[in-house]
């Protein structure tokens, strides 16, 4: 199992096994500037909004999740590779900088009936699919409970490069933590991968039902930032509760 260096994470992690395996592929990343006012009804009590520059931002992304599984097990065929879509913002709690899902469409039927009840993330099932090409990703997802939709592809147009520190794009990629409502607590999770390695990208957005669902005020064909990745490989540890 590889190990990951964590001396670019700008935070201490746990001093124990992590819990889980994953890799996160094939990555599309679109981002919006949003509304302060208009995104603070989708964040829980105790948690602020992540501003860069004064402003907040939300990203939608598809990509693959592979061979996601506990530590020290094998990745199950059928059950351990499928796309994920996820609507996500940028949020802070006593210093530490997270990730906050709005959801996580997927397309596992086990993840979306388990992640909910054990861990509190907002997954949703839906059909989905993504593709790659030379050139880019095309992807589409449908959710089964009222038919929200994503659908577009991405063309890759620049080189290969890692986030410099006090960038956007370091305010998107690097965060190491996740926050999470869990059974009426706010609770977090610690997350550990290389840094990203991402490329410029062009976006051709036939279908953001997903993104418009959440009144963002934006216009969701339309992103600020795209930019695609390859992917990272992921270690993560289980939830704990946070403390005011």
């Amino acid at each position: 199992m590889p190990k990951i260096d964590r001396t670019h994470v700008p935070f201490d992690l746990p001093n124990k096994p992590h819990s889980l395996v994953q890799e996160w592929r094939n990555l599309t990343f679109m981002h919006w500037e949003v509304d302060v006012d208009k995104l603070a009804k989708h964040i829980p009590d105790g948690l602020e909004i992540d501003l860069f520059k004064g402003k907040a931002y939300v990203g939608t992304i598809p990509f693959m999740m592979k061979n996601v599984r506990p530590r020290l097990l094998p990745a199950l065929p059928g059950v351990s590779t499928f796309p994920e879509f996820n609507v996500r913002t940028y949020v802070k709690k006593n210093g530490i900088p997270g990730v906050l899902f709005l959801t996580l469409d997927a397309q596992s039927r086990i993840t979306c009936w388990h992640a909910p009840r054990s861990y509190g993330l907002p997954y949703r099932y839906a059909d989905c699919d993504l593709e790659v090409s030379e050139v880019g990703f095309t992807w589409q997802s449908k959710r089964k409970s009222d038919g929200v939709m994503l659908k577009g592809s991405c063309e890759i147009v620049g080189s290969n490069r890692k986030a410099t520190p006090g960038s956007i794009e370091y305010f998107m990629f690097e965060r190491y933590s996740l926050y999470t409502l869990h059974q009426g607590k706010l609770h977090m999770a610690y997350t550990l991968h290389a840094p990203w390695e991402f490329s410029d990208a062009t976006v051709d957005l036939i279908d953001n039902s997903l993104t418009d669902s959440y009144d963002l005020g934006i216009d969701v064909k339309s992103p600020d930032f795209v930019h695609a990745s390859d992917g990272v490989y992921v270690h993560t540890w289980p939830i704990k509760e946070v403390k005011p």
